[in-house]
């Protein structure tokens, strides 16, 4: 689903995600669009259950840092894996 080197934020919903990426395209113009991903939680089968990807391919720009995407993340109930 996504490159093992890219940063990849995990939120609790939909609304989140596109939160989280409108604010990254927001605040850094030049990063690539990210990709939102929604991902079944381990052996759960119901919709309500899953959990949205934000997926940032590397490298980052100067500008932002892990920290940075992990207090982003944060802010919205999620977390950078």
């Amino acid at each position: 689903m996504h490159d093992e080197d890219a940063y990849v934020m995990v939120l609790p919903d939909r609304e989140a995600a596109e939160a989280v990426a409108d604010e990254l395209g927001d605040r850094h113009p030049d990063l690539p669009e990210p990709e939102l991903h929604r991902e079944a939680l381990a052996g759960e089968d119901d919709a309500e259950d899953a959990q949205w990807l934000v997926v940032l391919p590397p490298p980052l720009p100067d500008a932002l840092s892990r920290a940075a995407l992990s207090a982003l993340a944060a802010e919205h109930d999620g977390w950078l894996e």
